[in-house]
């Protein structure tokens, strides 16, 4: 795998400055005081980046993939991630009896870590296919979120998560909606059940990862949990009025 010199996502965004784009079909995130347009073209341009990693044959979708760096971008440009250093992916079209958390270093083009991320119970069992906002629901919620601050909470080391999404994933600090170890997610759970333990909603990480994985990405930075979803998806790229 070749190491990048500079950083990836400086590089598309100086491309991105220094012209003109006529398509926008781009995240709709509110709260912004900018409303940065990146088109799906842009995007594209992380493709080598994509390759590099083997992302394909780690299994998280190429849709995935792009829609994380065009809503990575517009939050960056838009001032709102304070650590752009990473860019963590949950890949919810895959099995929970998968690895589908993917935190990757957008400066250097490595992949820091590629493990198990459990979804919520009412999302479904081995497949995530429900979401909600709602509080009580115990379900996943799909969207973007920046990283918060760790703290030493009921569940051990964790992170405080801001859902940026309007209906989709706002109401996260209401729920309690933070990244957590657990003992469910883990190889051995797998192995005796045949699928990953859920969670209330929260993307719960193995236990012997959570210090690692949290101090890597807290502080600012840009979290996708993506699935297939329809309705996800036309809300995702509808343009900004």
């Amino acid at each position: 795998m070749k190491a990048l010199c500079i950083g990836v996502a400086a590089l598309l965004l100086f491309s991105f400055a220094s012209r003109k784009t006529t398509e926008v079909p781009i995240y709709n995130i509110p709260g912004f005081s900018v409303k940065a347009a990146v088109s799906l073209a842009d995007s594209a341009k992380f493709d080598v980046l994509y390759d590099n990693l083997d992302l394909e044959g780690l299994a998280l979708s190429r849709e995935a993939f792009h829609r994380a760096v065009l809503g990575f971008l517009t939050l960056q440009i838009s001032g709102a991630v304070r650590n752009a250093d990473v860019l963590s992916i949950v890949d919810f079209s895959l099995p929970s009896t998968q690895k589908r958390l993917f935190v990757i270093d957008m400066l250097n083009g490595r992949l820091l870590f590629n493990t198990f991320v459990a979804h919520g119970r009412n999302s479904g069992q081995l497949m995530a296919t429900r979401f909600s906002n709602r509080t009580n629901s115990l379900m996943s919620s799909l969207g973007f979120y920046l990283t918060g601050d760790p703290f030493i909470g009921s569940h051990g080391y964790s992170l405080q998560l801001q859902g940026m999404e309007r209906g989709w994933n706002d109401h996260a600090f209401q729920r309690r909606i933070i990244m957590h170890p657990a003992d469910y997610v883990s190889e051995q759970h797998i192995q005796q059940w045949g699928v990953l333990g859920r969670s209330e909603g929260c993307p719960a990480i193995p236990e012997e990862l959570d210090t690692a994985i949290i101090d890597q990405i807290k502080g600012g930075s840009c979290l996708f949990l993506y699935a297939p979803d329809k309705k996800y998806a036309r809300r995702a790229v509808a343009p900004l009025g």
